[in-house]
């Protein structure tokens, strides 16, 4: 069977399973992926497209949607749900594709994922908050 899927688990037993992300996590994670894809390649209405999105790519897309839902907490929302890298968004993909809930394809692995951007830089430099004086 490809991916090694196990039929009929569902999302709270693999969140259970791997006993490190709440549930949150995964959907901000989803709701991540599909905003990454449609940032990447657009609307689609054609269900055989590629709409693809590589480990780093979603990384990227990940923090920008991040950023959209809590702004300068997102880099504390994600600590809160135990996420302090890229890898552990690849943690989160890849629970979800051993598992039949997301696709892959033959070249992406885990290590897409690693060290794609310092996450506390990621999330806290560069951000200034200026007075009116």
């Amino acid at each position: 069977m490809p991916g090694d899927a196990q039929v009929g688990k569902s999302m709270l037993e693999v969140i259970d399973e791997l006993g490190v992300y709440p549930a949150e996590a995964f959907d901000f994670v989803r709701q991540g992926l599909i905003y990454t894809v449609n940032r990447i390649h657009g609307e689609s209405t054609d269900p055989n497209a590629n709409r693809h999105v590589s480990g780093p790519d979603l990384c990227l897309g990940l923090r920008e949607y991040s950023f959209l839902q809590w702004g300068l907490l997102a880099g504390m929302v994600l600590r809160r749900w135990n996420i302090i890298s890229t890898l552990d968004f690849g943690r989160i993909v890849f629970a979800m594709v051993d598992n039949g809930f997301m696709q892959r394809t033959d070249d992406d692995c885990l290590e897409d994922f690693r060290n794609v951007y310092e996450f506390r830089s990621a999330f806290e430099s560069g951000y200034k908050i200026e007075s009116r004086t």
